[in-house]
């Protein structure tokens, strides 16, 4: 099998060059040739033969990059920065701050007095009207 593959590959590389000098064309093209007048706003300034583009601009190469550093600086340092600047220093709208000093504050009250920390009669228990047995049923009481 081995032996096969060698013949194989001797006569591709015999065979091969051959053929690719066959296909070679070595006529004179000059009557293909056409003359072109091209005004200064047709002719495009050459790309960089390697530039990738940032997607912005597919033409431009100087376009491309002032879109992509325009974009990102506004995505990044306007949103990301000023906005997170602003999210951290906003005022607290719904007083959490205040509310959670408060409770601090009542509860070192209450250890200094001797008082239970959560008052079980916050609401006096005169004022509240609960339903009689008769009014409530088969109605299923969950404690």
């Amino acid at each position: 099998m081995a032996g096969l593959i060698v013949v194989q590959q001797s006569l591709f590389r015999k065979i091969l060059p051959a053929v690719s000098r066959r296909l070679v064309s070595t006529s004179k093209k000059s009557h293909d040739t056409v003359s072109v007048e091209v005004s200064k706003a047709q002719v495009k300034t050459p790309v960089s033969k390697n530039w990738v583009s940032y997607g912005y601009n597919f033409e431009s190469k100087e376009a491309d990059r002032n879109a992509m550093h325009s974009i990102m600086f506004a995505s990044v340092t306007l949103c990301l920065v000023v906005g997170g600047f602003f999210w951290a220093y906003m005022p607290d709208y719904n007083l959490r701050d205040w509310a959670q000093r408060e409770a601090f504050l009542e509860l070192r009250r209450r250890e200094e007095n001797n008082l239970p920390l959560v008052d079980p009669n916050l609401i006096d228990p005169a004022k509240i009207v609960l339903p009689t047995d008769e009014e409530l049923g088969d109605t299923e009481i969950i404690i």
